[in-house]
């Protein structure tokens, strides 16, 4: 595989960072202690380089009922300065991709899928970019993004800009975007994320990235702000019940499987892509009466349940784990798994199969750790 390497890279090396590759990139797995980082985030701040992400900018005339008919969420009901989660889907349903799109003006949006998917949603946009007035531009490669995660994200990002600009950070709401000037630079500013806490993503020009990085930590310095990889980030979401691409979600997986039907918008007047065959799962009752569902699963041991062990009810197997990992913030271990519906109600105890020993887990409601307001 090709090993790409992001605009921060050389940050990470001075940093210290333990590598790994994640969808083609080398990108920093650790700096110090993922378990640090993790508390780090969760107290304070962590910084993220999410480089790997991809952008694609989709614009023109058409441009939101374009996406309505791409993408399996109403797009065009997104207000401008805003931003929905949603998913691209094959035609038999399975998810090519979850991703957050972004309407930044009435004929403008910004699409960000995952770093593996990247070239494959830019390629699927294009396609069925055929019959609208529509330009799908892959920017990928020429952008950079930084996440600020934590408590402490907003401080932090205050100390970069302007004051006449500050309401414009204060005041931005969860899943909206707004363009600001951080560290003299005109970036664009959103407040997401991937860790179940409060925080922000900076898009940025790679040429611009490393000053942002570095202006970022020395502004960060006195609020508990610590360089943050890929290792904590993953044990961040999984706490969240936040799904990982690869683990809960692939091509082979279905939304109403997922546990994701909401995101769906079979109601929509348009056609989309993925529309039949997901009608037809939801009227086959495929998540709540039929097939399997995604369920949270709470230790009640200390061994923790990892991807791919099997989930079993009194020595039969019903389901499969797709992310386990000890929780550092809760003190016991969690997982996300696919189980039989018949056997995934809340409060059900089930075993995991831990390399041929059972070790009993409770499914609880997702997701484990929800943030104090």
């Amino acid at each position: 595989m090709t090993e790409n390497y992001t605009a921060l890279y050389e940050q990470h090396k001075k940093a210290g960072a333990s590598f790994t590759d994640f969808g083609g990139w080398q990108m920093p797995l650790k700096y110090t202690s993922e378990l640090a980082e993790h508390h780090a985030v969760r107290n304070a701040a962590g910084l993220f380089d999410l480089s790997h992400m991809g952008e694609v900018w989709v614009t023109g005339p058409d441009a939101a009922v374009f996406l309505d008919y791409a993408l399996a969420g109403k797009l065009s009901a997104v207000a401008v300065g805003k931003a929905k989660y949603s998913l691209i889907c094959q035609r038999d349903g399975g998810i090519i991709d979850d991703l957050i799109s972004y309407r930044r003006a009435e004929d403008r949006y910004l699409v960000v899928p995952n770093a593996g998917n990247a070239k494959g949603v830019a390629r699927a946009l294009a396609e069925r970019a055929a019959a609208f007035d529509v330009t799908v531009e892959d920017a990928s490669t020429e952008t950079s993004l930084i996440a600020v995660q934590g408590p402490n994200a907003e401080n932090i990002l205050l100390k970069l800009v302007p004051t006449e600009q500050h309401a414009l950070v204060t005041e931005l709401k969860y899943y909206a975007a707004v363009e600001v000037e951080i560290n003299g630079q005109q970036l664009l500013l959103a407040r997401t994320g991937y860790t179940g806490e409060d925080g922000f993503e900076i898009y940025a020009n790679n040429v611009e990235a490393p000053a942002l990085w570095d202006a970022l930590l020395k502004a960060g310095s006195g609020e508990g702000l610590v360089p943050a990889g890929l290792a904590c980030r993953d044990s961040l979401r999984l706490e969240a019940g936040m799904p990982l691409y690869g683990n809960e979600l692939s091509r082979h997986v279905n939304a109403y499987t997922a546990g994701l039907g909401p995101v769906v918008s079979l109601a929509k007047e348009s056609d989309f892509v993925g529309k039949e065959a997901l009608a037809a799962v939801k009227a086959a009752g495929v998540g709540s009466t039929a097939g399997q569902k995604l369920v949270g699963l709470k230790g009640t041991g200390r061994r923790a349940a990892r991807a791919h062990y099997p989930v079993l009810m009194d020595g039969t197997l019903v389901g499969e784990v797709t992310s386990g990992q000890p929780s550092p913030t809760l003190g016991y271990p969690v997982a996300m798994a696919y189980v039989d519906v018949e056997h995934a109600a809340p409060g059900t105890v089930l075993d995991v199969d831990l390399r041929g020993k059972p070790e009993r887990f409770e499914i609880v409601e997702l997701p484990f750790y929800k943030r104090q307001k």
